[in-house]
């Protein structure tokens, strides 16, 4: 009998990752790489800050280093409901926050709740990957609707009611935004969330990145949702710059009250499967909500420097562009000017001609995301310096091919 496989793998992906085998095989090459490609602070000139790593260690010294509740300790739970009421101004009961490995694990306990195969959730254009490919695990399906570059990346409200079906299941908003680096208007945030509420549709607020503002002021979704279902994902990984520790968490908030209580037993029956999140990590994450804040100040004022260097070399370069981002550390620059057949074509030969490591733009959905690539401006400016001229020294090269 022949082995059978899954058919569910066949559209799931994770761009941002799929180039990493070219990127070494360029690097044994002897080509030095320079990584653009991943969201990670650590990777750079960050570091996690102390006081986080001290609560690590302290709370294995102390013996917590045996299986914790699948919601997630008590303590932390507590500590993000006061978190959440600072950043966003919603009451959140701790019994509706469940802590996760990281809000990857996060997206797939909130899709598997709402999902059978066949029906569909509304995702941003471009959005991160795992929206995208996610659904397809449980043979449902991702639905781009679109957002519009040339008004800052602004969601286009009419693409997406036009794209709500009785198949619909989720509305997903990524604000601020990966990949593009958009930060939305509570006018924006208004019209989905009255989109959501006249078709009855609970939303899923992606706010990952809430505490990197670099422009502009943050409005929480939640906060203007006063009849809607919305549910709230969010971690450490960013803001805290607590990467590989792998901890985020899910809230539910309910206005009506008519749904939390499903939701939050749909999710804990998956938590209970893979028992419970790093029990000495959650009390770290205790120390890094309820501790000094100073970190993120200082890496806002790196990032907006960093920003604005990245956008002067843009800017100089006339077969390329880009909406401004207030928040996160990406940028998402359109490649303009016919000179390349697709934007991975782009990237791969950019990867392999002078070792800039970016990420295609269409891996972040196709619809708004094709002759795009995705960057972060999270090295030191020398770097970021190095990448550009390569990249520029790339485009060059391949006009005068065209030309020839």
């Amino acid at each position: 009998m022949d082995i059978k496989y899954s058919k569910s793998l066949e559209k799931v992906s994770y761009v941002i990752r799929e180039l990493v085998p070219i990127a070494k095989e360029v690097e044994k090459k002897g080509k030095k790489i320079i990584y653009l490609n991943i969201g990670d602070p650590l990777k750079y000139d960050f570091k996690t800050p102390s006081h986080i790593i001290d609560a690590y260690y302290e709370a294995s010294v102390k013996g917590h280093n045996y299986y914790s509740e699948s919601q997630g300790i008590r303590e932390l739970r507590n500590a993000i409901s006061r978190h959440i009421k600072k950043i966003s101004g919603v009451d959140v009961d701790p019994e509706y926050v469940i802590v996760t490995s990281g809000v990857a694990e996060a997206i797939n306990f909130i899709i598997r709740v709402f999902m059978d195969p066949g029906e569909e959730i509304l995702v941003p254009s471009p959005s991160y990957p795992s929206y995208i490919g996610s659904p397809y695990l449980y043979y449902g399906k991702a639905v781009e609707y679109r957002c519009i570059e040339d008004e800052g990346w602004r969601p286009d409200v009419d693409d997406l009611r036009d794209k709500i079906n009785e198949r619909t299941r989720l509305i997903v908003v990524v604000n601020p935004n990966n990949p593009t680096g958009a930060l939305y208007s509570h006018k924006a945030l208004r019209e989905i969330v009255d989109i959501a509420a006249e078709h009855d549709i609970p939303i899923v607020s992606d706010e990952i990145y809430d505490q990197i503002i670099l422009d502009g002021q943050y409005t929480s979704l939640s906060s203007i949702a006063k009849d809607n279902l919305v549910i709230g994902l969010n971690g450490f990984s960013k803001a805290y710059l607590m990467t590989g520790w792998r901890l985020g968490y899910i809230y539910i908030n309910d206005p009506t009250d008519r749904y939390k209580d499903d939701i939050r037993e749909g999710i804990l029956r998956q938590a209970r499967l893979r028992l419970c999140v790093n029990t000495p990590v959650q009390y770290a994450g205790i120390a890094a909500l309820e501790g000094p804040q100073d970190h993120i100040r200082d890496m806002i004022d790196k990032l907006r420097r960093r920003r604005d260097l990245m956008i002067k070399w843009i800017d100089e370069n006339e077969f390329l562009t880009t909406q401004r981002p207030d928040a996160t550390f990406y940028m998402f620059p359109k490649i303009i000017n016919g000179l390349f057949r697709d934007d991975r074509e782009f990237v791969i030969n950019l990867l392999k001609e002078e070792g800039v490591f970016i990420v295609y733009g269409s891996g972040f959905g196709k619809l708004s995301g094709t002759m795009h690539f995705r960057a972060v401006f999270l090295p030191r400016d020398e770097i970021i310096n190095e990448a550009m001229y390569r990249m520029s020294r790339f485009i060059t090269r391949r006009i005068r091919m065209v030309a020839k």
